[in-house]
């Protein structure tokens, strides 16, 4: 996948068909899933999840994705913000780890734990990036529409993870990304070659196949925003193929309305399902090949899009 072949820290460091791969290998997985036979791929795998905030939905789908595909994980208590250094504690993670998947506050942090650390790194969620939440959707969204050429995502939120791992995934793939939010939040300029851009205008969300909500940035004046709120109606001018995928945690009466997330168009719990089939798919940075699921487990007949 990248220089170390194995980690994944964020998405514009993997090739456009690395991140295929494992998108439509999200498809096999959650077909195994519904059948309730996994393929044991991660056996004798030891992993370390280390969770440094309060999170829960990718932590919990990494956790019980390892265990379905034959691997150990455990939950180990520390802190990367401790007295000891990254390196020690990177090397006592190798006496009995093969992969450690990992919330951390600074995605520099991460880079420094996949060098010191003598296996693959995998990122759970940083401030700048939150890439499985990202490759979960894409699962989804290929889930739907067979194709992620073309795709038109809106991300109505301020410049913050859930933003950061979609501007990563318009890096490599062959998508557009456009932030709708006011311009105070907007995200910093990225090169030409970044299929991304900034919008202050809700009427782009009526030609997106994706619309992605986050929550609301602190120290917001009352009332500033209520005009970026998604209600019921902007998903009533959607196309009727489109979907509202808002992450959670939602704040109801803040980045969303209570009527939109009741609305057809909200997919959002069938969505989130596709987090641990993407994180299985990516074959938690432990299998030796991208591809050989794919060939060895050929998607399953039973697999229907919803």
């Amino acid at each position: 996948m990248n220089s170390h072949a194995r980690d994944l820290l964020a998405l514009s460091d993997l090739r456009a068909a690395d991140l295929m791969t494992i998108i439509e290998r999200a498809q096999t997985m959650a077909a195994f899933w519904n059948e309730r036979r996994m393929p044991q791929s991660l056996a004798a795998k030891r992993v370390a999840l280390v969770v440094n905030d309060g999170g829960w939905r990718n932590t919990t789908a990494f956790d019980i994705g390892i265990q379905a595909m034959g691997g150990l994980c455990i939950h180990a208590p520390l802190r990367w913000d401790s007295r000891e250094e990254l390196a020690d504690l990177a090397a006592y993670l190798g006496n009995w780890f093969d992969g450690v998947v990992t919330r951390a506050p600074d995605l520099s942090l991460m880079r420094s734990l996949a060098e010191a650390f003598d296996g693959p790194v995998l990122n759970a969620r940083t401030r700048l990036n939150h890439p499985c939440e990202t490759l979960g959707d894409l699962a989804f969204s290929f889930h739907r529409r067979a194709r992620i050429d073309g795709m038109k995502v809106a991300v109505v939120s301020p410049a913050a993870n859930i933003l950061g791992s979609w501007i990563e995934a318009a890096a490599v793939l062959p998508l557009e990304v456009v932030q709708v939010f006011p311009a105070k939040w907007h995200a910093p300029a990225v090169p030409p070659t970044v299929r991304f851009r900034t919008s202050e205008d809700m009427g782009e969300l009526e030609d997106a196949d994706l619309v992605v909500t986050d929550c609301w940035p602190e120290g917001a004046e009352h009332g500033e925003l209520q005009q970026f709120q998604v209600t019921a109606k902007h998903l009533g001018t959607l196309r009727p193929e489109a979907s509202f995928v808002p992450c959670p945690p939602v704040s109801r009466g803040k980045e969303v309305s209570a009527e939109a997330m009741v609305h057809p168009a909200c997919r959002v719990i069938a969505a989130k399902a596709f987090l641990l089939h993407a994180q299985n798919g990516s074959g938690m940075g432990l299998h030796p090949s991208l591809t050989i699921l794919q060939e060895t487990y050929p998607l399953s007949a039973t697999l229907r899009r919803r």
